[in-house]
């Protein structure tokens, strides 16, 4: 699982977006802004990743149970294939 080409992460403030660039700007003209679970999320999607690295990446950052970690990682990921974001 990874971020497709052509979106990047940028600091706008205390903002943090993502933006599309290059010929993903053609298709993609909006701009998203995300929390800092968000944004950790997206980095770790920058490079391929597996669910199961996804998961233990976040248990080891965040004080949070598995199920609430599974369920926020799931929701994310279903927004970003519902963008059509996803490699």
């Amino acid at each position: 699982m990874k971020i497709k080409e052509g979106f990047i992460l940028r600091q706008v403030g205390d903002q943090t977006v993502v933006v599309a660039v290059g010929a993903a700007s053609r298709d993609f003209n909006g701009i998203i802004r995300l929390n800092s679970t968000g944004k950790f999320l997206w980095e770790k999607l920058e490079q391929d990743i597996t669910p199961e690295q996804l998961l233990c990446a976040m248990l080891d950052a965040y004080d949070i149970d598995e199920d609430t970690a599974k369920a926020d990682i799931s929701q994310f990921i279903a927004k970003l294939k519902g963008a059509d974001l996803l490699a």
